[in-house]
């Protein structure tokens, strides 16, 4: 799966000299978290968080007026507080490379790019949608947890009991295991019982960890 897939687009943008409660509104109002910053050409110079333009405000421990805050904060632009060295990936980029880059450099979202433009916005909020879609979240059956050999077929036979018992999978994931001997997988099956996913399985498992039904 590729970013544009998946990708938040239009995308809101703001301009560089926007008053950084102007900014805050924007994002309340439209339930977004970061932006880009733009200029009116549309090239890219930065992106902003909602915590960037809060860390910006006054605390509620100043001494300040709320004249002089406001004043304050007139004069405080957006891109005073944006980040000017943004982090972004092609829209062809596979869905992992950027999970992997926002997870080893700790942001939360990262443009889109397409020919030198911002075609989209990729975040946190998108990858755990995929998530909750690729785990099969929204849809009821029996869930299982096991620990399985790691050895080449030993998936195709667990599948195929599977299926050959009449059962369909509705979301299939695997992690590391216990050690290189095996590994950690996670599926979701419809159209069987608890007791019977757990009596097709039994042969080919080396643990079960979890099952349960849900609906």
């Amino acid at each position: 799966m590729l970013i544009k897939e998946r990708m938040s687009s239009p995308v809101i943008s703001v301009d560089p000299n926007t008053p950084i409660m102007e900014a805050l509104k924007m994002m309340r109002d439209k339930k977004i978290r970061r932006m880009p910053v733009m200029d009116s050409k549309g090239r890219l110079l930065g992106i902003v968080s909602d915590k960037d333009l809060l860390n910006a405000a006054p605390s509620d421990a100043t001494t300040l007026s709320v004249w002089e805050m406001n004043y304050l904060l007139a004069q405080v632009k957006v891109k005073d507080v944006m980040t000017k060295e943004v982090l972004t990936v092609r829209e062809d980029t596979p869905i992992e490379e950027a999970a992997s880059i926002m997870a080893q450099r700790k942001i939360g979202g990262m443009p889109v790019m397409r020919d030198g433009a911002v075609v989209g916005l990729i975040t946190e909020t998108d990858l755990f949608k995929m998530f909750l879609e690729l785990m099969g979240a929204n849809e009821s059956g029996v869930r299982v947890t096991a620990l399985v050999p790691d050895r080449p077929g030993e998936l195709d036979v667990l599948t195929h009991a599977i299926a050959e018992a009449g059962g369909s999978f509705v979301a299939f994931g695997q992690f590391a295991g216990e050690g290189p001997q095996n590994r950690t997988v996670t599926f979701k099956v419809k159209g069987m019982s608890l007791t019977d996913v757990q009596e097709k399985i039994a042969p080919y498992i080396e643990e079960l960890i979890d099952i349960r039904e849900i609906s």
